[in-house]
């Protein structure tokens, strides 16, 4: 299996084995690891898409390939338009993507003849954290994000953000820029992917920004939500109003959107016709049975109960296309 490894976040191996025990167990629906008369399945499955979405599919892969070693499946980042430009063109089974399918990429696949479905398979959060001490900075606006992080910022002090907040150095602390929480952060707070101040320390390490952030009263710094879940003893978290007030970063606020615009649904897009393969088949088949033990290996934020319906009428609707 060649898998392309995704900057964005990496797999904790802990988490990886445990989601091969609770998948393994709890895997229903059609056997993945055989086909009709017990042959072993084969093949290979291409997958491309957002880097965003990349480690999602690369834990899926991982998953499946322990009982399906005859499969390969590669996973690419060309970004979710490039994405949706090979998978209209038929050069990819599944696309992976941070945002729906676009009007005109619809149109083209509509043109190539590629039926797909949409399917939501995690959600995804980013955290804004502080230092544990930090005791005045409980809530930031958006504009107040953006007047931190936008290109050409001279906000060196917490008293710029908020006349209220003391004479205090703001230390910065971020996404590398080759990294989808990068990518993720800087469109939601600034309008633009890429759009951002660069005096800040960046990093394709999580870790270093917690260290960074709890070493520096003034420190401030963003990543996915899982990872401030497993460093809160270190670290505070902000509430972040995004026009209806404050609200924090919890599973339930990213799963229902109310946090935002720091949270999003994340999908995949299989094509119909590639059901006819059986490896491909069981391998969308297990992406959907597994979302969650997925979701959990890659630190995103799974389904609730009503995503996870919508998923599997997504699969339905799927092979109803498929069918000649």
């Amino acid at each position: 299996m060649n898998i392309l490894p995704s900057p964005r976040r990496a797999i904790a191996p802990a988490a990886l084995a445990a989601a091969v025990v609770l998948a393994a167990g709890g895997c229903g629906g059609a056997d993945a690891g055989s086909q009709g008369g017990g042959d072993k399945l084969s093949g290979t499955i291409r997958v491309d898409g957002s880097s965003t979405v990349a480690p999602l599919s690369t834990a899926a892969a991982q998953l499946f390939q322990q009982q399906n070693p005859g499969v390969r499946v590669t996973v690419g980042t060309s970004g979710t338009g490039g994405g949706f430009e090979k998978f209209c063109n038929g050069e990819t089974e599944i696309s992976d993507a941070s945002r729906p399918i676009q009007p005109e990429e619809k149109a083209r696949c509509d043109r190539n003849g590629v039926k797909f479905e949409e399917f939501q398979v995690a959600n995804d959060g980013l955290s804004v954290v502080v230092d544990k001490d930090n005791d005045f900075a409980e809530c930031l606006t958006v504009e107040q994000l953006r007047k931190i992080w936008e290109p050409g910022s001279e906000v060196t002090n917490w008293n710029q953000v908020d006349p209220a907040f003391p004479d205090l150095e703001l230390e910065l602390f971020g996404a590398g820029t080759d990294s989808g929480t990068f990518d993720y952060f800087t469109q939601a707070v600034n309008g633009e992917e890429g759009r951002s101040r660069t005096d800040y320390t960046p990093s394709e390490d999580d870790n270093v920004t917690v260290q960074g952030v709890a070493g520096s009263k003034g420190g401030m710094g963003y990543f996915g939500l899982s990872y401030y879940e497993e460093n809160q003893d270190k670290l505070k978290v902000l509430k972040i109003d995004g026009g209806d007030g404050c609200v924090a970063p919890s599973r339930t606020t990213v799963q229902n959107g109310t946090y935002k615009p720091l949270s999003r649904p994340l999908f995949i897009y299989p094509n119909a016709a590639a059901l006819d393969r059986r490896e491909v088949e069981a391998f969308v088949e297990y992406y959907v049975e597994n979302n969650a033990d997925i979701a959990e290996a890659a630190q995103f934020v799974p389904l609730n109960s009503q995503q996870e319906a919508e998923l599997d009428k997504a699969l339905q609707r799927l092979r109803e296309q498929h069918k000649p």
